[in-house]
């Protein structure tokens, strides 16, 4: 299966996923939002789901102990408000062995320019950061960078990492 074949299966596993159709566990209910009672009626929110994303640069996953930074931009060139969210895919090499999300360590600087890290989820073969607790709003020709800083852990991790956006609605 080619490196595009098993990112897509990876995204389409993804979305069944964040939409529900998986049974709820711990992963499920930290994707999905609070839902609030009041005067007995239950107001249900559902997560976005992306519509697209806009595939930047891929690198090739560098196994050696030094920090990598990685740099993600989109400018929202449209009339309107956009969500979006930023998000490192890393993917295995299609021969194996697949990465384990202690392969790497994936860092985020905050606004105040400390690095916090970004727990990493893991499908086929694909490392992912999470989606929803990414998401931005973009007002239009506001530009959004964030960058990320990814160490190996694993002096034998071979694989491909590539920066994204997911756009919704």
């Amino acid at each position: 299966m080619s490196s595009k074949n098993r990112l897509r299966v990876a995204l389409v596993a993804l979305v069944v996923g964040l939409t529900g159709l998986a049974t709820a566990g711990p992963a499920m209910a930290a994707t999905q939002p609070a839902t609030s009672v009041a005067a007995g009626a239950q107001q249900d929110q559902a997560p976005l789901i992306p519509t697209a994303f806009v595939d930047l640069p891929t690198s090739d996953l560098q196994a050696h102990s030094d920090r990598h930074k990685i740099k993600v931009t989109y400018t929202n060139d449209t009339a309107a408000d956009l969500t979006v969210a930023p998000q490192l895919l890393v993917s295995s090499p299609d021969a194996g062995p697949f990465l384990e999300p202690t392969d790497v360590t994936v860092q985020h600087r905050t606004a105040d320019g400390c690095w916090e890290t970004v727990p990493l989820g893991t499908q086929t073969g694909t490392l992912f950061t999470d989606l929803p607790t990414a998401q931005r709003t973009l007002h239009p020709g506001e530009t959004l960078t964030e960058v990320y800083r990814l160490t190996v852990l694993n002096s034998a991790a071979k694989g491909t990492v590539q920066p994204r956006i997911a756009l919704y609605g």
